[in-house]
C-alpha cells in the first residue's frame, strides 16, 4: 500500500510544493491548514508520517506534537520551521518530534527525510510485528494463532492471510482489487465472488459467541477493520 503523508502547514505555497513533490514520489497526500484541523485529520486517517510546521495560527506545531504524543500517537513527525535556534530544535525533539528541517529547504532533502522516517517505522514494525492486536482480537504471525475474547479461532490458511492483511491496516479502507492482489494475486482465475465468500466465513468465525462485527463493508470502496458502529 502507498504510504500516506499528512502536511500540516498554513503556508499555501509550501503546501502546494510539498503536495506535488510527495504525490510525484507515489505517496498519498493529505493537508491541513492549521493545527486544529491537523489533529482532527489525525483522528480519522492515521497517516504514516506527519510533516508539521511550527509557526501556525490557533495551535502551533509544538502544541500539535505534544497533543499527538499525549494521545498515544506514535506516527513519525518531521517538523518544519523558519527558526534555526538550537533551543527550538531541542524543544521540538523533546516534545516527541522525530526529525527537524529548517526553512528554506530543498524538496529533495525533505523527501529523503520522509523516506528515512518510513524505513525506521517499517523496521520497528518488522521487529514487533509478529503479534498484532485490534480491540479483543489477537493474531500471532509466528504461531499462526488467532484469539478473540480469550477463545482460539480455527482459521484456514487463506482466512488467516486475509485477517492478517486487515490487522496490518486497521481503520483503513482496503479496496477489493488490493485485497485480491495481496491474497490471491492478479493472475487469479477462480470464482469472481471468492473474496465475498471468505469475508463471510471470516466474519462468522470472528463473530461467534456474540462478538461484534469488526470487518465492515464500505459500499463502493471495499472493506475496513473498524470497531465502531
Amino acid at each position: 500500500m502507498r504510504s500516506t503523508i499528512l502536511i500540516i502547514d498554513d503556508d499555501e505555497k509550501i503546501v502546494s510544493m510539498l503536495r506535488r513533490g510527495l504525490a510525484f514520489e507515489g505517496y498519498e497526500v493529505m493537508t491541513a491548514a492549521n493545527g486544529a484541523e491537523g489533529l482532527n485529520k489525525m483522528l480519522t486517517a492515521e497517516p504514516d508520517v506527519v510533516v508539521l510546521d511550527v509557526m501556525m495560527p490557533q495551535l502551533d506545531g509544538f502544541e500539535v506534537c505534544r497533543r499527538m504524543r499525549e494521545g498515544g500517537s506514535t506516527v513519525p513527525v518531521l517538523m518544519l520551521t523558519a527558526k534555526d535556534e538550537v533551543e527550538n530544535r531541542v524543544k521540538g525533539l523533546d516534545l516527541g518530534a522525530d526529525d527537524y528541517l529548517v526553512k528554506p529547504f530543498a524538496l529533495e532533502e525533505l523527501l529523503a527525510r520522509v523516506r528515512a522516517l518510513l524505513r525506521r517505522k517499517t523496521d520497528q514494525q518488522d521487529h514487533n510485528g509478529h503479534r498484532l492486536t485490534f480491540e479483543d482480537l489477537q493474531l500471532d504471525n509466528e504461531s499462526r494463532e488467532v484469539v478473540r475474547g480469550g477463545k482460539r479461532l480455527e482459521l484456514t490458511a487463506k482466512e488467516f492471510e486475509l485477517l492478517h492483511l486487515f490487522m496490518q491496516n486497521p481503520k483503513r479502507v482496503l479496496s477489493r482489487d488490493l485485497i485480491m492482489d495481496k491474497i490471491w494475486g492478479y493472475d487469479y482465475s477462480g470464482e469472481s465472488n471468492v473474496l465475498e465468500v471468505y469475508i463471510a466465513m471470516l466474519r462468522q468465525k470472528t463473530e461467534q459467541d456474540g462478538g461484534k462485527r469488526l470487518i465492515r463493508t464500505i459500499r463502493g470502496a471495499g472493506y475496513i477493520l473498524r470497531g465502531d458502529v
